[in-house]
């Protein structure tokens, strides 16, 4: 057993006081954290370890509660140790909203996590809050594409003029995500963190929730990494919410065109961010799984880039550089 490990058993049979246990991983993220599922006397709980010097939970702990206060499904915190990087907390279940999507059964799951996420955005934490999703955090993340994926992982060299496409793509992108009325962004709004309950969706990994577009969390539920739908499909959705959104009073005006502008070209930024993510999984920290959703992800940049007249400069240069060929068409449910 690991030092880490033993920390941690200490900790529940001791601080915590849980009587005789049974322990396993229940799942690991992204990041250095790691989730075990214990279970005892016929109930279950997840412990979250996060090496404190690798790992802040504060954010975790104070977002949790404030989310829980407006009425959603987020883990309850019941014991915790930050100075060790522990917390113990109620268990949302083993079903992904990932494990069980089918055509069937989506128009229900996605209603639910609509209705979430308009609760979370009329009455979640506000800019006061939460960090700002501005200009520099926005544009940090696209850099991830250009140092990771394209000269990293494809070992691309790009003259100063292809440098200048992606500046000025990467501007686009930053001048419509900040045009965008501000709500709470949970960042990470996805089908491997939306667990299927009984009261739908539960919400996982909101640590790194910020203030900042109103698409954003959208586009993360409707153009996953991990899923793929028809556009013609994504859209009526996406017109359905901008509707949700004016009910809510989260969007003051009818402009179901101009949303969906902002939902493409926000499309786009979170894509490149996470297409460079995935590939600084592998070459960083040895996570080579995540290459298997490159192709899905750069699917949706190439479609929307083809969309939209202010784009094509850069699809050109993918197109140029051999980027392109790594890509393939979502295969739809």
């Amino acid at each position: 057993m690991s030092q880490r490990l033993e920390q941690l058993n200490h900790w529940l049979s001791n601080a915590v006081g849980l009587p005789e246990y049974r322990i396993a991983p229940a799942s690991s993220d992204a990041s250095f954290r790691r989730y075990f599922r214990i279970r005892f006397a016929g109930e279950s709980r997840i412990v979250m370890d996060a090496p404190p010097e690798k790992e802040d939970s504060r954010p975790f702990v104070r977002i949790g509660r404030q989310l829980r206060e407006i009425g959603l499904n987020v883990p309850e915190i019941l014991a915790e140790d930050l100075g060790q990087g522990f917390l113990l907390l109620s268990d949302l279940g083993e079903r992904q909203y990932l494990d069980v999507l089918d055509a069937q059964n989506v128009e229900r799951l996605y209603g639910d996590a609509m209705g979430a996420l308009a609760t979370l955005q009329a009455c979640g934490p506000d800019a006061q809050a939460l960090p700002p999703y501005d200009r520099e955090l926005l544009w940090r993340e696209m850099v991830l594409f250009r140092e990771w994926y394209l000269e990293r992982h494809l070992g691309l060299v790009l003259s100063d003029s292809e440098q200048r496409v992606l500046d000025e793509t990467f501007e686009q992108l930053v001048t419509s995500a900040l045009e965008q009325p501000k709500v709470s962004v949970h960042r990470d709004y996805h089908s491997r963190n939306l667990m299927v309950s009984e009261h739908n969706p539960g919400i996982l990994d909101f640590q790194d929730a910020v203030h900042g577009p109103i698409t954003y969390d959208l586009v993360s539920l409707l153009r996953d990494c991990y899923i793929a739908w028809p556009r013609e499909q994504v859209e009526e959705w996406v017109r359905g919410y901008h509707d949700i959104a004016i009910d809510h009073g989260i969007l003051r005006e009818h402009q179901e065109e101009r949303f969906l502008r902002w939902f493409d070209l926000m499309g786009v930024q979170r894509h490149l961010k996470a297409t460079g993510i995935f590939a600084r999984l592998n070459h960083r920290d040895g996570k080579p799984g995540y290459l298997n959703d490159i192709p899905r992800t750069l699917g949706y940049v190439a479609e929307v880039s083809g969309r939209y007249p202010q784009l094509r400069p850069f699809m050109h240069l993918l197109e140029d550089k051999g980027v392109l060929g790594y890509i393939s068409k979502p295969a739809f449910l």
